[in-house]
This record gives C-alpha cells, structure tokens and sequence, in this order.
C-alpha cells in the first residue's frame, strides 16, 4: 500500500459531513424511506456532535418526482439540502461527482436511493474515524429486506465469477457455492469483526474522508452505471486503509442488472469490459 500523499486532516475543509444521493426515475416511496433514515441518523450523529454541519446533495439525473416534503423534513433536522439538476443522465459516478466537487466536508458519504441507515449509523461511523485515523474509506454491515447481510465486500473478480452471480438461476449458482463464497470474502467478513483492506467495496454505502475522495478525484466517469465502485475500491487502496466496520450498519433494497431488464444487461457488460481493461483480465 502506498503511503498517502497528504494527511487525513482536512485544510480549508470544515468538520461537517456531506451526502450525495443520485437518482434517476426513483422509486419515491423508496427514496422518502432513504431520506427519513437519513434525517434519524443525522439526528443520532447530533446527538454527540451538536455543531456538527450536514449537508445532503440530491442529484437528479432526470425524472425525479416531487420529494420536497421529504426534503422539508431533513431540513427541519438541520441538514442543508441543496437539489443538482438540469443535466440530464450522466451516470451515476459523474451524478456523484457534481456533488464531491461541491463538497467541503470533512467526510463524505456516497449513498444509493435505496439503502436505510440504522439510526446509529453515522454516528457508529465518524465515531470509527476518529478512532482509526489511517482509515480513508469504510463499508458498513449491509442487510437485506429480511435482515440477513449481504456479502457485498470482493475479491478480485474473474469473469465467471460474474457470469455466475449476476445470470446464473440460483439453483444452478449452488454447484458454484464455494467459489462465490470466496469472491464474496465470506471466511473474512461477518457481522461482529473489523476486517481491514477489502480489496472491492459496495458503492451503494462508501463513506470517505473528504480529502481522499477529492485526491481520487472521485469516480471514473467513463463508466455511466456499474463497475465505478470497483474502481473507486481499487484506486482508494494507492492512497489510504480501507475498513469494513460492522457496527455501521444499513439495509439495501437493490437488485442485480439482469433483474433489471436487457438495458442494465448491455450497461453491465460494457463496464465490465473497461473495468478488466483497466485494471487486468481475469476468466477463471
């Protein structure tokens, strides 16, 4: 691992934390849900940190319906909300990068539209930082709609490994058990231990110290969906210490791309093609 270029303490930067959310046609039941845990969580982390400045930045990448009285209800719990649009459909790595270029936090979180934040979340996790100061990027324990955790930390993929979780019906995924068990890191991962350096981390929950996102120069926006948080995960390794801290926790309420229709299909594949591109092919 390299030894970061800067320090982790911020210049010119403030001792708030930020938020960026980037939606496009979202489901606003889902999103409403996103955004009250968001605000319960704000108010937990106010609880030990009652000067500490929120911000969320809601980027619409088009079709976004009304939201203002979720909206009004964070900024009732004293988070400064500010909406980005206008830009049409960049992607979701360039949605999120209008808000890192805005951002002047100490900490920043990338948060998917379809994740809940336990109420403690935020606190269990500026409360980690502070503890592990060589920490630059954190993944939380991530559940399911019925609590179970999703082993959402990875190995270096190959592209079977692929194939077989994102296509393959689950009872055939069986006779691959043991080799998606691996690439999930499930011998390491579990709901109780810290586990330093995953090498892959879910881009649905990365909180960062602010100044290494910025240092990154935060997502590659030659991927328009899928992959970006590979290689986000990847590059964040050149400059700090990544840390999955299970007391963090949130559940997601996603799917993979081949639920979601031949688009995300194409969309996936072409990512995964300039993600191998980039960082190397491996098949089996």
């Amino acid at each position: 691992m390299k030894v970061p270029s800067a320090p982790h303490s911020p210049t010119a930067l403030s001792a708030g934390l930020s938020v960026s959310v980037v939606v496009y046609r979202p489901d606003i039941e889902q999103l409403d849900s996103t955004l009250v845990s968001l605000g319960a969580a704000c108010d937990t982390l106010r609880e030990h940190r009652p000067m500490l400045p929120l911000a969320l930045y809601l980027v619409d990448n088009g079709g976004l319906p009304d939201a203002s009285a979720s909206l009004d209800d964070l900024r009732s719990h004293g988070v400064a909300v500010t909406v980005i649009s206008g830009h049409g459909n960049v992607g979701y790595g360039r949605g999120h990068n209008l808000a890192i270029e805005r951002s002047n936090s100490r900490y920043h979180l990338v948060l998917n539209p379809d994740i809940d934040l336990a109420p403690d979340a935020l606190a269990q996790a500026l409360d980690f930082f502070d503890v592990h100061t060589d920490a630059g990027l954190l993944t939380p324990w991530i559940g399911d709609e019925a609590g179970h955790q999703q082993f959402l930390c990875r190995r270096y993929p190959t592209l079977l490994d692929l194939f077989v979780r994102g296509f393959l019906p689950s009872r055939l995924r069986q006779l691959f058990a043991r080799r998606l068990a691996r690439y999930e890191m499930r011998d390491s991962i579990n709901a109780r231990d810290v586990v330093w350096d995953p090498p892959i981390v879910s881009g649905c929950f990365m909180l960062f110290r602010t100044p290494v996102l910025k240092q990154l120069a935060g997502f590659d926006a030659r991927y328009f969906l899928y992959f970006e948080d590979y290689d986000l995960s990847l590059r964040a390794h050149d400059v700090t210490r990544v840390a999955y801290a299970p007391a963090v926790r949130v559940l997601h309420h996603g799917g993979g791309a081949a639920r979601k229709g031949s688009a995300h299909i194409r969309m996936f594949l072409a990512s995964a093609y300039k993600f191998f591109n980039r960082f190397g092919w491996k098949w089996l």
